[in-house]
């Protein structure tokens, strides 16, 4: 018999979709390309990703979620129903049950605008699940024994970083910068230092290629092109990992205070059982140079990168659709 469960990592930066019975089957950027006037809708995903900062004044690549959440809830929609389509949602399985991850801390509003475009995208039922509770499943915690367990899940557009014993949050904290904000740093530090304007893509692909957060961690120099503000013309410049990491020392710190909170707030029992298991850390995030070492630094705990850590969410949200009845508590 055909499954009719859908998980949905639905990230400010990537869409990820698990179907029961056949594991995660799509993995792309969570953009769609518009024509302004029509409202037309030219490209979703990777095709869409690569019109940012290309398209003529007609067309716009939107990227309708931000921080998390849910910016722009028409093309939103309309990104669900394709992906949902895309993978056999609406064809094979009519009405499906749907699964959503959201960050910890977003408010009834936003939770009611995730279930309504889930909803109309097709969806039977829908769930929602914190974010870091399937991260830690999809990592491979066991979560429901009577123990401490520590996950930092550094996504596109929030870092949640939650403390889990007995299947549920214990302490938690969810901040709205991550990955976006990494890139945005970087953008703002080469027109400061540089007076040069850089494009989204330019500034995610300084941080995938020689981003570093840790002093005498990866040493690499990379070219760089964008326009020059005082003359108007294109240019190009080299900069060097030790920039790169200079940049993101604001967002970085957050992060590092964001966990430290969390655990001043957890029981010392669920503390002692931390300091034997360690952080696990998740998301696209967890990838970053030298982060894992210096949250080992910063926490005096262990700090572990999950394997895979960019699908550890849906992942775990395939597990969950697997022992549906039993693991979610909460319907909306």
């Amino acid at each position: 018999m055909l499954s009719k469960d859908i998980g949905i990592d639905l990230g400010t930066a990537n869409v990820l979709i698990h179907v029961k019975g056949r594991g995660v089957v799509l993995n792309e950027p969570s953009v769609v390309a518009i024509e302004r006037d029509t409202k037309k809708v030219l490209a979703v995903g990777e095709d869409a990703r690569r019109m940012i900062g290309r398209t003529p004044g007609n067309i716009i690549a939107i990227r309708p979620l931000r921080d998390g959440v849910i910016a722009d809830f028409e093309v939103t929609e309309t990104m669900l129903k394709y992906f949902i389509n895309r993978v056999g949602g609406r064809t094979w399985y009519s009405h499906p049950r749907i699964l959503i991850c959201a960050p910890t801390n977003i408010t009834s509003v936003e939770q009611k605008s995730i279930r309504e475009a889930a909803e109309h995208s097709g969806a039977k039922e829908v769930y929602l699940e914190e974010e870091p509770k399937a991260a830690a499943i999809g990592a491979g915690m066991n979560i429901y024994e009577p123990s401490g367990n520590m996950v930092v899940d550094i996504g596109g557009g929030t870092t949640d970083v939650a403390v889990l014993s007995m299947g549920d949050v214990v302490t938690a904290s969810s901040l709205k910068v991550a990955g976006d904000k990494f890139d945005e740093s970087i953008s703002k530090y080469i027109k400061s230092k540089y007076k040069l304007l850089i494009g989204e893509r330019t500034a995610e692909d300084i941080k995938l290629r020689i981003g570093t957060v840790r002093p005498g961690g990866i040493q690499a120099e990379m070219d760089i092109r964008g326009r020059d503000m005082v003359t108007g013309l294109p240019l190009t410049i080299t900069i060097h990992s030790s920039e790169v990491q200079e940049a993101l020392l604001d967002p970085i710190t957050a992060i590092v205070m964001s966990a430290k909170s969390v655990l001043e707030r957890t029981p010392p029992e669920l503390s002692a059982d931390i300091i034997d298991r360690g952080v696990i850390l998740t998301g696209g995030g967890a990838l970053l140079n030298g982060l894992d070492e210096l949250l080992s630094d910063e926490l005096r705990v262990p700090v572990l990168i999950a394997e895979d850590p960019m699908h550890c969410v849906v992942k775990g949200t395939g597990i969950m659709l697997d022992n549906l009845d039993k693991v979610i508590k909460k319907k909306f």
